[in-house]
C-alpha cells in the first residue's frame, strides 16, 4: 500500500476504502485552458486591487467552469474579507456540500488575519481549487467523505499547475 498520512489507522475500513479511492486520483485534466487562464489572469489582478465583488465573481465562474467540464453541479462562491482566526490558527477557505436542495458553497478569505493584508495570489489560487477539489470529491468521484489524501492534494496541485499564470 503507497504511503498513507498517520491519521489514516484511526480510520474505520468503510472509510479507509474511502481513503484510498480517493488517492487512487491523482490528477484533474482540464480543457479549454486558454479561457480558464484567462479568467485566472483577470482574477490575480481584481485581487491584486483588493475587488471583492470582482474576486467572487470571477472565482465563481472559474469554478464553476471546471464543475461543468466534469459534469457537477455549480457552486456558490462567497468571498469574504478577513480570514477568521482562533487560537488554532486561521481558517483560509471553507467548504459547504450542499444540503437537500441548496447548492454546496465554497468561501474563500482574501485579506490575512493578523495584518488584514491581501493574501498572495497563488495562496488564494490554491485555497479557492483545493475548496473545489472536496467538491470533486463528493460529486464526481462520488466519495462519502473528501479526506486529504495525497492523491487529493496531487489533483490539487494538477489543478493548479495547469491554471497558473506567471506574470
Amino acid at each position: 500500500m503507497a504511503k498513507v498520512y498517520a491519521y489514516y489507522w484511526d480510520l474505520t475500513e468503510e472509510q479507509r476504502r474511502i481513503y484510498r479511492r480517493s488517492d487512487r486520483v491523482v490528477s484533474l485534466p482540464l480543457n479549454a485552458l486558454g479561457k480558464l487562464r484567462h479568467n485566472v489572469h483577470r482574477l490575480a489582478h481584481a485581487l491584486d486591487d483588493g475587488d471583492r465583488v470582482l474576486v467572487e465573481r470571477l472565482s465563481r465562474q472559474l469554478v464553476n467552469a471546471i464543475a461543468v467540464q466534469y459534469s457537477v453541479a455549480v457552486l456558490r462562491v462567497a468571498i469574504r474579507m478577513r480570514r477568521p482566526s482562533d487560537a488554532t490558527g486561521d481558517l483560509y477557505g471553507l467548504y459547504e456540500p450542499r444540503v437537500g436542495r441548496s447548492r454546496a458553497c465554497i468561501t474563500v478569505w482574501m485579506r490575512t488575519a493578523q495584518r488584514n493584508q491581501l493574501v498572495a495570489f497563488n495562496t488564494f489560487l490554491r485555497t479557492l481549487l483545493h475548496e473545489l477539489c472536496h467538491h470533486l470529491d463528493y460529486e464526481w468521484l462520488g466519495l462519502d467523505e473528501s479526506f486529504h489524501t495525497h492523491g487529493f492534494f496531487k489533483r490539487e496541485n494538477s489543478l493548479y499547475l495547469q491554471l497558473r499564470v506567471d506574470e
